[in-house]
């Protein structure tokens, strides 16, 4: 007893806080707990929970020699202290802890085990062998927030058809705009929930959050659009993230959820000559899922169409690879407008690149033409008016 006394704590990161903290909030029903080893062993079986679709066993089983320990003492109406990063942020009563199998538990998020895949080897890492249930309350403000500041604009703006998109925006391109649009033009309220992944080579999610505001502010209704900081932990980053962005969107209010046709998680398959996907096995929700058709850019068409609306072939079409988009914006090259938008370009490599220039306000002056006033320039603007030359094509 001496030894589960010295015990007390567990040791979390912030994703599984942040994962705590959404099913606290009512975001992820009707799972509303931590599951016991019986409903951990049917919800993984049936990938239903009180009914509803829910594609694995919700559960907390935090990795380390020192968690391992105070799992293997915990007694049932224990309370364990929640730590991450040295700071108290809740707790846990212990009702029952059970043992898993990690790989196992990972190859029903991804559908696979393979350590060579990075999401299954960063969430090897983080998951133990022992899971442990009870009831809980953790301290995470964000997703409260971001639930009162959704109930708020709902309630201000009296929307009935509230419309979801999960974007990663990274980085925001036209189609994405494209998509953005067609969705607004039918909705009463359209929520964007820009994914803020806990671990990322992309741009950092500030950088994309401006860049997307930006695109709002000036060019949208903005009391019609609200952008939601979405962290997306490893349970949404396997192949059922649509049937969880799904879920979350409803229990955010919302009464469609948005999303490409080229998703990767759409999962379409043909069955019997029927197409198929995993929205087929979505059961006893209460939101629309919509999918809209990928938009490239046709070099004859002169302008953003649809694959399925187009009459001329791939070789004609431009498509919006983020990872090549990237590629120019990492190497410093200000990417062609028909794919950025240029205040979105100006934004992103402006932020990347501070003080690029050495005498930037000489070079501005040298270059551009200007109302006569001497006046201090940033290299947002620089980037802008740069951008208008390039489209002066009298010379060409």
């Amino acid at each position: 007893m001496e030894s589960s006394k010295k015990n007390r704590s567990l040791l979390i990161d912030e994703e599984a806080l942040s994962s705590l903290a959404l099913v606290q909030e009512g975001l992820l029903s009707p799972v509303d707990k931590l599951m016991n080893k019986e409903e951990f062993d049917t919800v993984n079986e049936t990938k239903l929970y009180k009914d509803v679709s829910f594609p694995f066993a919700f559960i907390l089983a935090p990795n380390g020699a020192e968690n391992k320990k105070t799992l293997q003492l915990a007694q049932k109406g224990d309370r364990l202290e929640l730590i991450t990063a040295q700071n108290s942020v809740g707790y846990i009563i212990v009702d029952e802890t059970f043992k898993i199998d990690p790989k196992v538990r990972v190859a029903q998020i991804y559908g696979t085990s393979d350590a060579s895949h990075p999401g299954v080897k960063n969430t090897l890492s983080r998951i133990g062998n022992i899971a442990i249930s009870g009831k809980y309350h953790v301290d995470y403000p964000i997703i409260s927030d971001n639930k009162a500041r959704i109930e708020k604009l709902i309630k201000k703006t009296g929307a009935k058809k509230i419309s979801a998109m999960m974007l990663a925006a990274n980085p925001l391109n036209r189609a994405h705009e494209r998509m953005i649009r067609q969705t607004l033009n039918a909705s009463d309220l359209l929520i964007i929930f820009l994914r803020k992944p806990f671990t990322s080579n992309g741009l950092r999610y500030d950088i994309r959050a401006n860049a997307l505001n930006t695109f709002i502010e000036n060019y949208l209704p903005n009391d019609k659009v609200i952008v939601i900081p979405f962290e997306n932990t490893y349970i949404f980053a396997g192949y059922n993230e649509i049937i969880l962005d799904a879920l979350l969107a409803q229990n955010y209010g919302c009464s469609e959820l948005v999303i490409g046709k080229n998703h990767a998680g759409l999962g379409l398959y043909f069955d019997k000559d029927k197409s198929s996907s995993v929205l087929d096995s979505f059961q006893n929700t209460n939101i629309e899922i919509n999918t809209i058709d990928e938009y490239v850019y046709c070099n004859i068409c002169n302008t953003l169409v649809s694959t399925q609306s187009c009459p001329h072939g791939q070789h004609h079409h431009i498509h919006y690879h983020s990872d090549s988009i990237m590629k120019l914006i990492q190497s410093g090259i200000i990417p062609p407008t028909i794919l950025l938008r240029k205040e979105v370009s100006a934004s992103i490599l402006s932020a990347l690149y501070p003080n690029r220039f050495e005498n930037l306000q000489d070079l501005y002056y040298s270059l551009m033409p200007d109302s006569g006033l001497i006046e201090e320039k940033s290299d947002e603007e620089f980037y802008l008016k740069l951008m208008k030359l390039y489209k002066t094509t009298a010379l060409s």
